[in-house]
């Protein structure tokens, strides 16, 4: 990576956090995230926040919230994050393990989902991340993740 390039990606994790998740949210069109309708609020190096609005494809035949709708928003949440602490060198990242306690569920309105670090290190990463109902401001599950950082093999 050339120096001015690398000064470029370190720029823009300087700005506020809700330019950094309008970037970022453009960065989503057409890819899993934007497709879902997962929207970045904030962006900062210690939290992340999204939104989901509620609409029948996140939904189980049941009626209520997919679950995978729920680990999806929460491991994205987390993966936004992750991005503003790769070390210096790393290409990118991938989820190695994450694990999901569910509390209750929604049917409509809109879900929130934040996500904190627990751990940065050079090689990994374990974010946790808090779902609620934004609507009655119950909580719908707490999700952790183990991120793998990779890097460029020469």
């Amino acid at each position: 990576m050339t120096e001015n390039a690398s000064k470029q990606r370190k720029n823009w994790k300087e700005l506020p956090p809700e330019q950094i998740a309008a970037l970022m949210n453009r960065k989503s069109e057409g890819y899993l995230t934007g497709l879902l309708g997962f929207t970045l609020v904030s962006v900062s190096k210690e939290r992340v926040l999204a939104r989901m609005e509620i609409e029948k494809h996140h939904l189980a035949p049941n009626g209520y919230l997919h679950a995978a709708s729920v680990v999806a928003l929460a491991d994205s949440t987390c993966g936004f994050a992750v991005s503003m602490h790769l070390p210096e060198g790393a290409e990118g990242f991938t989820t190695m393990e994450l694990k999901t306690n569910f509390l209750s569920t929604a049917r409509n309105g809109f879900i929130l989902c934040e996500g904190m670090p627990a751990h940065i290190g050079r090689r990994t990463q374990v974010w946790d991340a808090r779902v609620w109902d934004g609507v009655s401001d119950r909580d719908i599950a707490l999700f952790r993740c183990t991120q793998m950082i990779i890097y460029k093999q020469e």
